[in-house]
């Protein structure tokens, strides 16, 4: 037994012996001791776990919120107004980072009136605005809704009854269709009918951009025209000549045309039309009708219509000049070159909104940050919520927007799978499809409309409660114009907007977005080439 004990000591010190000599110094009592850090986050935890403390709440200001982030600390009170130089702290400044994915914000009501009615008094009523009573009465027969007009209407009808040239730029859904028709009408009615010409000549003449913007457009405008007796036709394109050839033989010839670009460019080419009787022009949507892909269409139409240089050239019945009305919802930087090939400038009454180029107060507006994978379950998730409370009768119908027409097909034979029933509305869709699709969807034969941004000029679109980006919009005229299909005048449901964000671009446009919502600004690049409202003039 002792000679086992002895035999291990014996190898322990030959082990000992043969080991490197690091590791059998000695430290003295002055040498330094090493130094183990400990990371910051697991002393705050273990801090915490010791004092019996949770993660620390962030105080809110009570009230409601202007900007509701997934980050409590990043939320925006209503009633907070930053200043001019003041940083903004931005829930989407990190988003371009791919571990931002499922990081949402939301830009929520400031109030739930339209701005275009809410400043109106009761009192008000289109009688005071000059209108006659043969043009009130059938106001009252085609549209027993419409009680008294909007703040644009009320800015509009006066300038447009005394002749003057007018530029009418306001948010989407503040009625400046029936701002600019009412008086069409009435002017129509006091000038005598020349009709010497074989050809059409009509009196008056609306330029819209897409066929389905012209078939709305006519629609306001045939009930009017009716009870007064004048006779409204609608010039699409897409048909070719035989089918403009048909249209414009009708008989009775139109008073007024509603028409886009290319099939009256087609029917002057061709001499199926002609405009030296033009009392009336209006370029609706004129921002788009004054894009590079229609502006030498319009510049062909305008040289062939005999502009008024003001309105003592209108008091001749019998030598008739064209009084000019361009309307929009946006009116991005460099329009003004545009619109001086037209005409002078000065020549124009400038009617502005206040709301002009602003995100809309009373539409609640949704991002959410989701890789492109996930971008498909997210939308049928939310058309399924949307389908269960559609058949229960307590909401309205979607649109869904996409940047391409292919996805809007890609996208409708996925919903196919998924038993999610739907129309589709896109460009390149032949024009006997395209006819109709927009007005069923109207009609709500199906409570679901798959479209490009050819659904996002202009259309009523009063039954719509919910908007869904799921291709962001390529430029902030584009996201104006898309949010603007909801919370329109004469809607009875609340709109709501969610868009999806997915590339880097398109967070540059969010950050813009919500930069204008926390300043309470109208959005960048677009409030340059509008002057402000002239004072009206007698």
């Amino acid at each position: 037994m002792a000679l086992t004990w002895s035999l291990r000591l014996l190898s322990l010190a030959a082990r000992l012996l043969s080991a490197p000599r690091r590791y059998l110094t000695v430290r003295g009592p002055e040498d330094p001791l090493p130094v183990v850090r400990i990371p910051r986050a697991l002393q705050r935890r273990q801090q915490q776990r010791q004092s019996g403390q949770q993660s620390p709440t962030v105080l809110v200001r009570p009230g409601p919120l202007l900007i509701s982030a997934r980050r409590p600390e990043l939320n925006q009170p209503a009633r907070l107004t930053l200043g001019r130089w003041e940083p903004a702290p931005l829930a989407s400044r990190g988003w371009k980072n791919r571990q931002a994915h499922r990081d949402h914000f939301s830009i929520e009501r400031a109030q739930h009136e339209t701005p275009a009615l809410r400043n109106l008094s009761s009192k008000g009523s289109f009688a005071d605005l000059g209108l006659e009573p043969s043009v009130l009465s059938a106001l009252r027969e085609a549209a027993p809704e419409v009680v008294r007009p909007t703040t644009v209407q009320s800015s509009t009808i006066p300038p447009l009854l005394r002749g003057r040239h007018i530029l009418c730029a306001a948010e989407t859904g503040s009625g400046k269709t029936l701002g600019y028709m009412l008086p069409l009408l009435q002017r129509l009615l006091s000038q005598p009918n020349l009709d010497s010409c074989r050809i059409p000549a009509p009196r008056g003449l609306v330029l819209v951009p897409s066929r389905e913007l012209a078939e709305q457009v006519r629609a306001v405008a045939q009930p009017l025209g009716s009870s007064l007796g004048l006779q409204v036709q609608e010039l699409g394109g897409g048909h070719g000549m035989r089918r403009i050839r048909l249209q414009l033989s009708k008989q009775p010839p139109a008073d007024v045309v509603v028409a886009t670009p290319g099939a009256l460019w087609k029917a002057l080419k061709s001499q199926l039309i002609i405009l030296e009787q033009l009392s009336f022009l209006v370029l609706d949507e004129a921002d788009t009708l004054l894009d590079e892909s229609f502006l030498d269409l319009v510049d062909y139409i305008l040289e062939k219509s005999h502009i008024a240089e003001g309105p003592a050239d209108l008091k001749d019945p019998f030598n008739p000049k064209a009084q000019l009305v361009l309307v929009g919802a946006t009116f991005p930087e460099g329009v003004g070159q545009l619109l001086s090939k037209i005409g002078s400038i000065d020549s124009l009454t400038t009617i502005t909104s206040s709301k002009l180029h602003c995100i809309m107060p009373h539409v609640r507006q949704t991002f959410m940050r989701l890789k492109g994978a996930e971008k498909v379950t997210e939308l049928v998730q939310l058309l399924k919520q949307h389908g269960k409370a559609y058949r229960t009768g307590t909401s309205g119908t979607v649109l869904v927007f996409c940047n391409s027409s292919s996805t809007v097909n890609w996208l409708g034979y996925i919903l196919n799978d998924h038993k999610i029933q739907h129309l589709r509305l896109q460009g390149q869709m032949p024009a006997s499809m395209r006819v109709g699709i927009f007005q069923s969807f109207q009609k709500g034969s199906r409570d679901i409309l798959l479209c490009t941004d050819i659904a996002s000029r202009g259309l009523d679109s009063t039954q719509v409660e919910l908007v869904i980006n799921y291709d962001f919009p390529l430029t902030l005229q584009d996201y104006i114009h898309r949010t603007g299909r909801v919370g329109r005048v004469g809607s009875k449901v609340p709109g709501t907007v969610i868009s999806f964000v997915t590339h880097p671009w398109d967070v540059n446009l969010v950050q813009k977005i919500e930069l204008a919502a926390r300043r309470k600004r109208s959005l960048p690049g677009l409030g340059s080439s509008v002057r402000e409202p002239l004072p009206q003039s007698t």
